[in-house]
């Protein structure tokens, strides 16, 4: 009965310390040194820096309630307001990497809650990674969508208030969604200095 209860304790420990370390490996609990340069795209990799910065925090602790909830019958819930952000961001890298975006078919709606957080949140990271590059020019990427042998091309700019933009409408939705089903974002995650508060 004792060497159980000691393996119990052991597991239930690797469990939580394996647990903890992979929310401590996520990106975006803060928000990394800023640049030494303005440039442009040092400017669009701490947009995404502050993106992933509030995405963190926005989509941190939500509950099975949190996702589920809805403000209306027409609108969408926290979750698929998630889904459509991991969307965004997939076509931020794929124009970072000069892909096109092509309908799979894939549905992300499959996707844990988890998994969608942390591919979301590796994306950011590496888009923002990607412009802090030296050879890196925001002219030379496009933002692509391929429908069979159609393909449809937009500048750069478009990206800026596209998909960036309204990824940080949609995480302002998750925060208040978030607050109306009763679990409020955290107040000690500072959006001004991307640092928590202890």
């Amino acid at each position: 009965m004792k060497t159980t209860t000691s393996l119990i304790i052991c597991l239930l420990t690797i469990l939580s310390f394996t647990s903890a370390q992979t929310m401590q490996t996520l990106p975006y609990r803060e928000i990394p040194s800023y640049p030494a340069s303005y440039t442009a795209e040092n400017a669009v990799a701490r947009m995404i820096d502050g993106l992933g910065f509030r995405y963190y925090w926005a989509t941190d602790g939500l509950r099975p309630e949190d996702l589920a909830y809805r403000p209306s019958k027409e609108a969408r819930s926290s979750e698929e307001t998630i889904d459509h952000i991991l969307g965004l961001a997939t076509i931020l890298i794929n124009s970072l990497k000069d892909q096109a975006n092509v309908r799979s078919g894939e549905e992300t709606s499959s996707l844990s809650f988890e998994v969608k957080r942390k591919r979301t949140l590796e994306i950011l990271w590496e888009a923002s990674e990607l412009l802090k590059k030296k050879d890196a020019k925001l002219k030379k990427h496009k933002i692509i969508f391929q429908n069979g042998d159609n393909k449809t091309e937009f500048p750069f700019w478009n990206m800026i208030n596209g998909p960036i933009a309204d990824a940080l409408w949609h995480v302002g939705q998750v925060v208040s969604f978030r607050r109306a089903s009763g679990n409020p974002f955290n107040s000690k995650a500072s959006v001004l200095t991307g640092k928590v508060r202890e």
